[in-house]
């Protein structure tokens, strides 16, 4: 899909429909007001009657007689007046070119960018309606034999720039499509089943994306992670007979010494839980629902992309990836409750449950990490059930031991149109993962489920910044919605694309 910026306003692009937008109960602005003189009223009476009601992601598609050059507008809904912002755009962009590519359209233009906040550059309506697009346009088919579906949009374009502030648009029209191929990328992994993405599959993905964007690429086997000593990682890994692997990525966008204070510039580690499928191991699952079980690599997949994207867009900051990739499975090998493992730190866990295998593997890649130089840690996991609980399928949970780490990750999210809201990490806590035996257990019962485990986290990274996102509700949608498909959401993946981006240019 080519995507375009241009001042051109509706009455003079000729492409196959356009796409404006009403809120609820609000006046018609911008767009829609525009579209709606051009129609002779119509948009205002059909808003009038109700037939309109600015929901967000109703679409209602008008044919314009020929008073446009374009055959059609689509008029989406907003939500709330006062609730618009770049998660609207985002939705309602997505509702939009859904309902048009399904309509044959393939040309399509809109004014939606013009209604978020956002100064009068307006570059962060630009980059959400682009990212909306791609995210809505995706479709999720990815192991069907058939498909006789509408062709995507071949163009997209951002009406009504004003002339001074064109290449700012199109800077921003470029992140945006960016961020949302990023975005569909992940949900593209997360989609696969796990007879095809194995660890070794997602380790060729990672190779495969380093040498498209120029990311250094490292894959290690059992026998090196062994040496490394990665003990709580290897343990859930022995029940599968798919080799484990650990994938670390590295973009070098800065030089070694700090450019104006002569210090070691950052080194931030996006580690991601790669479980490409958890079966809970001898403390099984229920069979219902074990079917998605292949996206607990979702955390993963995020990073995965947004290291993808992050080299794309030459962001000048030190970034690396580490995945631990491996299954969860039971079998004569496979770890068990009661069993005492060492982590890559040397500490002992207590395994009370071998389906909190999650923070295992992430505990011995978040200490690698370190290892390696990392001044910020963040990680990405569908960790918790108990995070689902407490924040249901629209927030992730964010935790962290560096206030200014988690604010940051918090300022991007809302920027990303991700919801994300912080859990504490109270001292008092801790004492659930108490052991007789060993330094830790791997759970602390069913109160504060989600806290607990980035209670673990947090005892393998010791001083260095570092940030939890929980992404166990987000990370999938359980039915279709008007701006995307059921399925992997891609959650996370432009958060983590829009903190860097912030930090590269020292806003965070």
């Amino acid at each position: 899909m080519e995507i375009r910026v241009s001042a051109e306003r509706l009455e003079q692009y000729r492409g196959d429909a356009v796409v404006v937008a009403v809120a609820e109960k609000a006046s018609l602005a911008d767009g829609a007001a525009e579209a709606d003189r051009l129609l002779d009223g119509l948009i205002g009476q059909l808003v009038s009657s109700r037939e309109i009601c600015g929901k967000a992601g109703e679409v209602t598609i008008l044919h314009t007689q020929g008073k446009l050059p374009v055959a059609r507008v689509a008029v989406v809904g907003l939500g709330k007046a006062e609730e618009i912002d770049c998660f609207a755009v985002r939705r309602a962009m997505g509702a939009a070119t859904r309902v048009l590519r399904d309509r044959g359209c393939r040309r399509v233009g809109t004014m939606v960018h013009h209604l978020v906040p956002s100064g009068p550059r307006g570059e962060a309506g630009v980059r959400a309606a682009v990212e909306g697009a791609y995210v809505g346009l995706y479709r999720g088919e990815e192991c069907k034999s058939e498909r006789s579906l509408p062709a995507d949009l071949d163009e997209l374009c951002l009406l009504g720039i004003q002339e001074q502030y064109l290449s700012f648009a199109e800077l921003a029209a470029h992140a945006g499509r960016v961020g949302g191929e990023a975005t569909n990328y992940a949900r593209f992994l997360a989609n696969l089943p796990a007879n095809e993405l194995t660890p070794s599959r997602l380790a060729e993905e990672a190779r495969q994306a380093a040498e498209r964007v120029g990311l250094d690429c490292q894959v290690m086997g059992p026998d090196e992670v062994e040496r490394l000593g990665m003990g709580a990682f290897l343990a859930v890994a022995q029940g599968s007979e798919q080799p484990a692997c650990l994938i670390v990525l590295t973009h070098r966008g800065r030089e070694t010494s700090g450019e104006h204070s002569g210090t070691e510039s950052p080194l931030v580690a996006l580690v991601g839980k790669g479980l490409t499928f958890d079966s809970g191991g001898i403390s099984l699952k229920s069979a219902e629902h074990m079917e998605v079980m292949k996206r607990d690599m979702a955390g993963a997949a995020a990073v995965l992309a947004a290291m993808r994207a992050i080299a794309e867009l030459k962001l000048e900051l030190n970034v690396m990836a580490v995945i631990p990739a491996t299954e969860n499975l039971p079998s004569g090998r496979a770890y068990k409750p009661g069993d005492v493992v060492k982590a890559l730190t040397g500490k002992t866990i207590e395994i009370v449950s071998t389906d909190a295998e999650g923070r295992l593997i992430l505990a011995d890649a978040l200490a690698y990490a370190k290892q390696l130089g990392a001044t910020h840690l963040l990680d990405v996991a569908t960790l918790t059930g108990a995070c689902v609980i407490a924040l249901g399928h629209v927030a992730s949970g964010v935790m962290g031991n560096d206030n200014r780490l988690v604010e940051a990750v918090l300022d991007a999210a809302d920027q990303a149109g991700e919801r994300m809201w912080r859990l504490p990490l109270f001292p008092e806590y801790r004492r659930q993962l108490d052991s007789q035996i060993a330094d830790l257990k791997n759970v602390g019962g069913r109160p504060a489920g989600a806290i607990t485990g980035g209670w673990f986290l947090r005892e393998f990274v010791g001083e260095t910044a570092w940030a939890h996102i929980d992404i166990a509700g987000t990370a999938w949608s359980e039915k279709d919605e008007p701006h995307q498909v059921e399925g992997a959401t891609g959650a996370g993946t432009r958060t983590l694309l829009t903190l860097i981006e912030r930090m590269a240019g020292g806003m965070a």
